[in-house]
């Protein structure tokens, strides 16, 4: 054994270990709406922050500490006050900014909270089912989803398809399965007017967070969103189809797929948005790999598995096997979309 190399490795899982007790830090505070009213109100002792937040001072001064420890705060030694650099901010209090991390925090906070039961499931098999998830990974996924749908959807993603860009312009009937809470469709109804278009999703809250939201945004007479198993089938037909990171998670991915085929007209396009992932095990390394693959065993694999399903995982459908999969379900046309983003792929399919 080397020694200097064990070495250099405990320190790495030092470092390691030392992140994740940050990230738990970091949901806290994000939960707590600390690091916004830093970047709100400025620089703050415990006892300001504390008052300024209405929470307990001792617990704030604990954080700030750690949070100055972990190098997310800078702290003023004369004043006593920590402050959130401004370089700061985009990760840690600009919701829902490109860069914002809180709802991936809250996501993976929410989905650590069943650990025992995949822990048990590495002995029995099965896993936990969608139903059973802490809520936190919902309330996380929207957020940090949102993201997406508030600044890249319309903005990156779609000048880059622009046929079907043109059908959304032209009143396309569009549908998007895995529908969440309704952001994609609300995005696309406040810039395309004349599109009609149905949500559609297994889980029944966030659903009626969809029907909720799209009432707010002022745009429940042209979207509606249905509780609905869409591998089963979908009820009608449309122009234009989309799924974002949600045929990984399917039960059956396949039959999801030809579902989508079935219910797409003739001339329509599908965009699926999915993980930007290697065919090849020694590709799929480092920090992004690292997260997505501890993402898929609390989350994507397990819930699919947990309902008998193919469990592909987060990073289980890299673009040969979505064209096999693709090919199968009646496809004809595959097309990888061409994007800088180290987290997806987008692709545009046709029937």
């Amino acid at each position: 054994m080397d020694e200097n190399r064990a070495a250099e490795f405990t320190g790495r899982v030092l470092a390691d270990t030392a992140a994740a007790a940050t990230v738990v830090l970091a949901a806290l505070g994000d939960r707590a709406g600390l690091f916004k009213n830093l970047a709100d109100h400025g620089p703050g002792t415990s006892g300001e922050l504390a008052s300024r937040t209405g929470l307990s001072e001792r617990y704030v001064r604990e954080w700030l500490a750690g949070m100055f420890a972990a190098g997310y705060l800078t702290y003023d030694d004369a004043q006593g006050s920590y402050a959130l650099p401004a370089e700061h901010v985009p990760a840690l209090a600009a919701e829902p900014g490109p860069a914002f991390f809180g709802g991936v925090h809250q996501e993976l906070i929410g989905a650590i909270q069943r650990y025992d039961d995949v822990a048990q499931a590495f002995r029995c098999g099965g896993g936990v089912r969608p139903a059973d998830l802490h809520p936190d990974v919902w309330a996380g996924t929207s957020r940090f989803t949102a993201q997406w749908h508030q600044n890249m959807l319309v903005q990156q993603w779609l000048p880059l398809v622009p046929d079907t860009e043109a059908r959304l312009r032209a009143g396309a009937h569009v549908a998007d399965v895995g529908c969440g809470t309704g952001q994609a469709l609300i995005a696309l109804a406040r810039v395309f007017p004349a599109i009609t278009a149905t949500g559609f999703d297994v889980h029944p809250p966030s659903v009626e967070q969809a029907q909720r939201a799209a009432a707010e945004a002022g745009v429940a007479d042209r979207i509606s969103f249905q509780v609905l198993d869409a591998g089963a089938g979908l009820p009608e037909s449309f122009d234009v189809i989309t799924t974002f990171d949600v045929v990984h998670d399917a039960v059956d991915p396949l039959g999801l797929l030809r579902s989508i085929r079935d219910a797409l007209r003739p001339g329509g396009s599908y965009l699926c948005l999915e993980i930007n992932c290697s065919d090849q095990a020694a590709d799929n390394t480092g920090p992004i790999a690292a997260l997505l693959y501890g993402f898929s065993i609390l989350y994507c694999m397990t819930t699919s598995l947990a309902e008998g399903g193919e469990g592909l995982g987060t990073l289980g459908l890299p673009e040969p096997v979505l064209r096999q999969l693709a090919g199968k379900a009646g496809f004809t046309q595959v097309r990888h979309v061409e994007m800088d983003n180290p987290f997806n792929r987008l692709y545009e399919l046709s029937r």
